[in-house]
């Protein structure tokens, strides 16, 4: 996958933990625009990529802007990002998309934890210029742990509901009530803690068709010794089978014969390793697909899905 390169040109600390990287591009032509709810790759200092959701307005087209929350825990890829100052250089990828504003929507609900505001930020501020319908329903520990909190206040405080300090045990009575009202043609968009997205799945689901919810994780699934023991399997493509061994994905064994698939976090979290499938059963690992596309079982991450038969024949998405 290609990258640009492009340079820091200013940055805002949002809260203790948050700051906003405005990045433009290195040869001073504009970066462009996007599609809200869009997120770029981002190669950090220490060579670590990860994505990161845009959070300027979609339609200027001088500067792309992310929101980076610094990780203790991290492998140092936030921790680095955080060192960073105005000048300095990073490399990052077009923007693409898991999250779409949904053409034939009557009515938005939007729905964020902490700095899972940053994709519904873009969505948030592009509906509201152009006069699309819509409400932001953002939970947050505080006032001061809450990025870009005063922003929303002031550009549409009649759209925003803020949260400040509900615990966890009392968030799906109040999920609740905000997703009550939603009709069959609302499409509910959320972003946050894993916890947090689940019970906003779980209720939404309720109200609204399942195909009408999406979601956007940056966070890889975790596998246990009760997932039990990995499978081999064969891969056709094109014409061609390959086998997949009990300790390699497909992507791996796919990329080292020579077949074109682009992959960037490999994590099974950004998207870009899609793949159509023709015949068999995915074995699902990825949080990136939404439930309704997982249950199809025609498409499938290939970075770190599987499959339960014995072969899967795949085509390019």
């Amino acid at each position: 996958m290609a990258l640009i390169d492009v340079i820091v040109s200013d940055i805002v600390s949002e809260t203790c933990s948050v700051k906003t990287l405005y990045l433009a591009r290195a040869d001073g032509t504009p970066i462009g625009k996007y599609t809200p709810g869009a997120h770029i790759d981002v190669v950090g200092p220490t060579a670590i990529t990860r994505q990161y959701s845009l959070c300027s307005t979609p339609d200027s087209e001088e500067t792309f802007a992310v929101a980076v929350k610094r990780e203790e825990n991290s492998r140092g890829g936030s921790v680095a990002l955080h060192e960073l100052r105005p000048g300095d250089r990073l490399q990052i990828s077009e923007p693409r998309n898991l999250l779409h504003i949904a053409e034939n929507a009557r009515h938005h609900v939007l729905i964020a934890a902490g700095i899972g505001i940053t994709p519904m930020l873009s969505m948030a501020r592009y509906m509201d210029v152009h006069d699309i319908g819509f409400e932001l329903h953002y939970f947050a520990r505080s006032v001061e742990e809450a990025p870009f909190l005063p922003m929303l206040q002031e550009k549409c405080p009649e759209k925003l509901h803020a949260y400040l300090g509900i615990r966890r045990d009392l968030q799906e009575s109040v999920l609740d009530a905000a997703l009550s009202t939603a009709r069959n043609d609302t499409h509910v968009y959320t972003c946050g803690p894993a916890g947090f997205m689940d019970k906003v799945l779980a209720l939404a689901e309720n109200y609204v068709p399942l195909d009408n919810v999406h979601f956007e994780n940056f966070h890889a699934v975790e596998r246990g010794e009760a997932d039990g023991p990995e499978v081999a399997f064969d891969v056709e493509l094109d014409g061609e089978v390959y086998h997949v061994p009990a300790d390699r994905s497909i992507v791996e064994v796919l990329d080292e014969n020579g077949c074109d698939i682009d992959t960037s976090c490999q994590e099974g979290i950004c998207g870009t390793c899609i793949m159509q499938v023709l015949k068999g059963r995915p074995d699902h690992r990825d949080n990136v697909l939404s439930k309704s596309e997982k249950e199809s079982g025609e498409v499938i991450a290939v970075c770190v899905s599987r499959t339960t038969d014995a072969r899967m024949v795949l085509d390019y998405y």
